[in-house]
């Protein structure tokens, strides 16, 4: 990397006495500053190449770079989405498969019911106790949920009323 150079005081702000003279600019030429810094090293063009390097080509690389890291952040979240689309089949799938098995557990735990009931109280009666129970649970699983629906809407409307 080359230090920063201008017309007037030549390099890391040093006075440049053949500048300020009227000297010709030397082009292709080694400078003072290229001569000590670099001796040896071939850099005869560097300082000419540091000062024609215009910022457009930084600017490019920078959005080059850029281009580089959005299409990569962009595959991330599309490997990234598709595993939670890959993950949320199999939680509705293995969910359905529970709901199902716990409806037939139900319907084998009302049937057991009503077998065991039958010799102590008719099986009609067996059937009436069983499906009462049932309802009887329903019932307050319903009313559970409409107080929690209430309390809900409840906590909205103070909002509503707080914000106008």
């Amino acid at each position: 990397m080359t230090a920063p150079t201008d017309e007037k005081y030549g390099p890391a702000g040093a006075a440049n006495p053949s500048r300020q003279a009227g000297a010709p600019h030397e082009s292709g030429a080694q400078s003072a500053f290229s001569s000590e810094s670099h001796a040896g090293s071939g850099a005869a063009g560097s300082e000419a190449g540091a000062d024609s390097h215009p910022l457009r080509d930084d600017l490019t690389a920078l959005i080059d770079d850029g281009l580089t890291f959005f299409e990569a952040e962009l595959n991330f979240q599309k490997s990234r989405l598709s595993f939670v689309i890959d993950c949320a089949k199999k939680v509705a799938a293995y969910g359905v498969v529970a709901l199902v098995l716990v409806l037939l557990a139900a319907i084998g735990l009302t049937v057991g019911l009503i077998l065991c009931l039958s010799p102590l109280i008719t099986p009609w009666g067996a059937t009436i106790v069983v499906v009462g129970g049932e309802l009887a649970i329903a019932y307050y699983c319903v009313r559970h949920i409409l107080t929690k629906v209430k309390a809900i809407s409840a906590a909205f409307k103070k909002e509503e009323d707080a914000s106008e």
